[in-house]
């Protein structure tokens, strides 16, 4: 049977990293993981307990399109507690995690052709999914200097119909202030083309709080997920913001792509958003990760890195050690025994002098895998 043009995307590396760490694994070796961008902890307790308590009275069957109305209304009390920004439950919409949000919010705001502005380095699959959708990606190189965020003189002379801005980013872990950020959308509003917030990692900052793009307009789409800070990757449920006169053209989407997200992980969802106590112990071990790695990584001889604002990225500039960082990453799995991620992912042009690395895991593995990382690059010739 044929295969599309449409469907020729690139791998996600870091998928192929976890599979070649997996087959380790299963040799008998013990894998540090520094390559997955997703928390080593379960959903919270109370989450799991309120699904175990559904399953015992409800089918757990469809939903409306746009989400069981109760979780869209607590989503839209988040915004009052974490910016206090007064938001229409209307407005959200309920998705099968943060990449249905993203297929929802391509389909329903741009037509084939359409140019979509991105910054490079920057999560690799907005580019995929524009690809699969005959959409067109516009990768901008940012700057050390603008630590791997975009600025609006990067914008000029670009035509784009759209514009994505990930704060905190993945792979970099930096962030845009406010007034940053509201250049940029000013920026993009200034074109009329439209602007896409991606705040998967809100929530998860150390030194400051996240800005959403709700504090500075109501004419954006904002994606978020309870992938990252409520630690639930594999339950698939995120959300968008939208303005009011794009909701209907996403609710027949929604309607017709998934019928609904996910019941079960809905509630789930709406227990989560109660348990800040247990979320927030989460980020206190991500922030003393973060120390760990901002001390470590230079005594490995990962030197050249923008410190992180938030996520639980740090990426490196490692094109003093070589210009090929997928066997490079390939030969630190072998030989140290810790997965990281090769920066091909997140920037083709200037991702082979690059890595990612996750410090997402425990405080023992991240302290397990800089001992290692140290002993490899000594070993290399590359520290003393």
């Amino acid at each position: 049977m044929r295969n599309s043009r449409r469907g020729e995307v690139d791998p996600f590396i870091v998928m192929d990293v976890m599979e070649a760490a997996r087959q380790a694994e299963a040799d008998g070796r013990h894998i540090i993981h520094m390559e997955v961008g997703q928390p080593s902890t379960a959903a919270p307790a109370a989450a799991r307990d309120a699904l175990s308590a559904a399953m015992q009275s409800d089918a757990l069957g469809y939903t409306v399109a746009l989400g069981l109305p109760e979780l869209r209304a607590r989503i839209a009390k988040l915004y009052g507690e974490w910016y206090n920004v007064d938001l229409n439950p209307a407005r959200v919409v309920v998705t099968p995690g943060s990449s249905g949000g993203f297929l929802l919010a391509f389909s329903a705001l741009f037509d084939q052709g359409d140019r979509v502005a991105l910054g490079a380095p920057g999560y690799p699959s907005y580019r995929q999914i524009l690809r699969a959708l005959s959409l067109e990606s516009v990768e901008i190189p940012t700057s050390a200097e603008n630590r791997l965020q975009l600025v609006p003189e990067d914008l000029q002379g670009v035509d784009y119909e759209g514009l994505m801005v990930a704060s905190p980013a993945n792979p970099s872990g930096t962030m845009l202030g406010k007034p940053e950020l509201a250049a940029l959308i000013e920026t993009c509003q200034a074109r009329g083309a439209a602007f896409l917030s991606d705040e998967i990692y809100h929530g998860i900052e150390y030194d400051k709080k996240a800005v959403t793009a709700l504090e500075i307009s109501d004419d954006v789409c904002v994606i978020n997920s309870f992938s990252k800070y409520f630690s639930m990757t594999g339950w698939r449920v995120g959300w968008l913001v939208l303005p009011e006169q794009n909701l209907r053209q996403v609710e027949r989407l929604a309607q017709n792509m998934f019928i609904c997200s996910p019941h079960a992980s809905q509630v789930a969802a709406l227990a989560a958003l109660e348990c800040k106590d247990e979320l927030d112990a989460n980020l206190q071990v991500y922030a003393k990760n973060r120390t760990l790695m901002m001390a470590g990584l230079p005594k490995a001889g990962f030197a050249k890195i923008a410190p992180p604002d938030g996520a639980f990225y740090v990426y490196a500039d490692v094109s003093d050690l070589t210009d090929d960082s997928r066997a490079f990453s390939a030969e630190i799995l072998d030989k140290a025994g810790v997965a990281v991620t090769p920066g091909l992912d997140f920037d083709p042009e200037r991702g082979a002098g690059t890595l990612r690395f996750s410090y997402a895991r425990s405080t023992a593995d991240i302290e397990e895998g800089l001992d290692r990382l140290q002993r490899f690059m000594r070993e290399k010739g590359h520290i003393a």
